[in-house]
């Protein structure tokens, strides 16, 4: 690990010991927490990972109230800011290794879903060590995105339902599916769309570890995760972000 990124994951864990000294009465050592906090907001895209109550509370003292309202033990005190910090660590210790990883990380945010978010982080942690099951978990994230619009939208789906399916539901609801337009470049794009779909939930068939394999296994690599999971995460925010635009229309 390089030496900037020591000192980076110094500064983070610093910061997030500090504010477990004043939710716990430690008295741990809060001497750099002005500078490192504003070290850490000054730093893209480390101050997009930083928990809200870093961006809200500029004083030590602000936050205690907050967090003595929040929760009554010391242990869920510690637990809400370890997994606050948790994004931000990850990043700094270099667990995200393609660059589309946090733009889809904070695509799918808006969500509102800890289930989505879980799946993303899975599929992450999968892709080098465990190809198949990264792939598995793309499927699963994006049929899980699917199944919330659907829901939010009132509309109803088979239990059984596949992934296709599931997606073309999606696309007709959010006006996606190539047939709902005219403009022959936008019927590419979004024909492009459902046929990533298709190999997604094509893939993970013949790839993933959902299924028992015969005498000759075909074994993805890493590569092969890695691609799997980014386009699942691509179409994933394209949904999210389909949604929520369409979502704040009818507010």
């Amino acid at each position: 690990m390089m030496r900037a990124e020591l000192g980076l994951i110094k500064k983070i864990e610093s910061l997030q010991s500090a504010y477990i000294a004043q939710a716990t009465n430690d008295g741990g050592d809060i001497e750099n927490f002005e500078a490192n906090r504003r070290d850490l907001l000054d730093l893209t895209p480390v101050n997009e990972l930083l928990p809200e109550f870093v961006h809200r509370f500029r004083k030590l003292e602000q936050f205690w109230p907050y967090i003595k309202k929040k929760f009554p033990t010391y242990a869920e005190r510690r637990e809400f800011i370890w997994e606050g910090f948790r994004r931000a660590l990850e990043y700094a210790e270099g667990r995200r290794s393609s660059p589309g990883d946090l733009p889809v990380e904070l695509g799918l945010a808006t969500l509102d879903s800890v289930h989505i978010h879980d799946l993303w982080a899975k599929a992450l942690q999968r892709r080098t060590d465990d190809p198949e099951g990264a792939i598995t978990t793309a499927r699963t994230l994006l049929e899980s995105v699917c199944k919330l619009i659907l829901d939010e939208a009132g509309e109803d789906y088979a239990d059984d339902a596949d992934l296709p399916k599931l997606y073309g539901g999606v696309a007709k609801r959010l006006n996606l599916a190539p047939s709902q337009h005219t403009e022959q470049v936008f019927k590419q794009v979004l024909g492009g769309c459902h046929s990533v779909v298709e190999g997604i939930g094509a893939v993970r068939n013949k790839l993933s570890d959902a299924h028992g394999k015969g005498k000759k296994p075909i074994k993805p690599a890493p590569r092969h995760a890695e691609l799997v999971v980014n386009l699942a995460g691509a179409m994933a925010v394209f949904l999210a972000a389909t949604w929520t635009q369409a979502r704040g229309n009818t507010v």
